[in-house]
């Protein structure tokens, strides 16, 4: 599929654009020539960082806002071909200790926006960032989407509610939209300062810095991992893909135990350690245990594959932080 051809000259607004995901599929759409909008609230709780985008400020328009601000959402969608809606409150610990917000901003706002795409601009392409902790602890693995859908934290709810709209306007209103279940992202322009959204993140963090990578428990745990490149890839395949619409698609890749991961991470680096310590009780009681997923699903449907190497994407992850460390450290 020739994406320069389907984006091209194209109307896109992408929500969460100065955010990790939102930055770097902003960063492909301006080599693909797309006329493009980000909307972000700036949240210091989440990843948006305004050096994100500093290589192509001058591609892009910036608008400074909620999602759920219905006014300025509504001047927003109007002549949109496609909306990439990434806006979330991704911390799970966070949604513990304030559930409210996680459900405005995962569930109430996702709403407020469809309904004011609905009232505008019904005809616009929508692809929503999901999340594998819809499934909370696995029965199985690898998980497919068919899997029991048991949350095990309050982000686990607000997203699941927030797809299910998205799957709603598609069957009710037949507006186009596709989820994507996203796993453990990794890759340059995400939140590294400190713990509150990733683990791989704060993992960056501690090597850089020359401290000891502190892995929770023994582990042994399994995850999977996709380098953020590749996830811009599906989101745009689902958004270019008429076979998308209406679906629910799971992301994933090679699984790996934590004690492996970093190992590698060491490795690429150079230099720097390792260490085993308790889990903390905040997060051991919300941990997810094992999980890798089965992605065959949008392997079939619309022939996503992840390309890079869990090797590679470190490498490449490591080199952009040290290269850029006063932005993220």
């Amino acid at each position: 599929m020739d994406l320069a051809e389907t984006f091209s000259n194209k109307k896109i607004m992408i929500t969460g654009g100065l955010g990790f995901l939102g930055s770097n599929l902003a960063q492909k759409l301006a080599g693909l020539g797309a006329d493009i909008t980000i909307v972000d609230n700036l949240d210091p709780d989440s990843g948006s960082n305004p050096f994100n985008v500093h290589e192509i400020k001058d591609q892009v328009q910036i608008i400074q806002a909620d999602i759920n601000d219905e006014r300025l959402m509504t001047a927003a969608v109007k002549g949109q071909n496609y909306l990439f809606n990434l806006a979330g409150q991704m911390s799970h610990v966070g949604s513990m200790l304030d559930p409210f917000k996680d459900l405005n901003v995962n569930a109430v706002s996702q709403l407020k926006l469809l309904e004011v795409c609905r009232q505008n601009n019904p005809g616009i392409n929508i692809v929503f960032a999901g999340t594998r902790q819809v499934y909370g602890r696995p029965k199985y693995l690898p998980v497919d989407e068919n899997h029991l859908l048991t949350p095990l934290d309050n982000n686990g709810v607000s997203k699941r509610a927030g797809e299910m709209y998205h799957i709603v306007y598609n069957r009710v209103h037949g507006m186009a939209t596709s989820v994507l279940r996203m796993t453990n992202v990794y890759g340059p322009r995400m939140r590294i300062k400190d713990d509150l959204l990733t683990f791989i993140g704060w993992w960056f963090h501690q090597l850089l810095m020359g401290d000891d990578i502190q892995v929770f428990g023994d582990g042994a745990q399994i995850r999977d991992f996709n380098f953020v490149d590749d996830v811009v890839h599906a989101m745009l395949l689902c958004a270019a893909h008429p076979s998308a619409v209406g679906k629910i698609f799971n992301l994933g890749g090679p699984p790996v135990n934590l004690r492996g991961l970093a190992k590698l991470m060491i490795k690429i680096n150079g230099s720097g350690n390792y260490v085993f310590v308790p889990f903390p009780e905040n997060r051991k009681r919300i941990d997810i245990g094992d999980y890798h997923g089965d992605y065959s699903l949008i392997r079939n449907e619309i022939g996503w594959n992840p390309q890079i190497s869990l090797e590679e994407g470190l490498a490449r992850s490591l080199e952009f932080y040290k290269l850029n460390k006063e932005h993220y450290l």
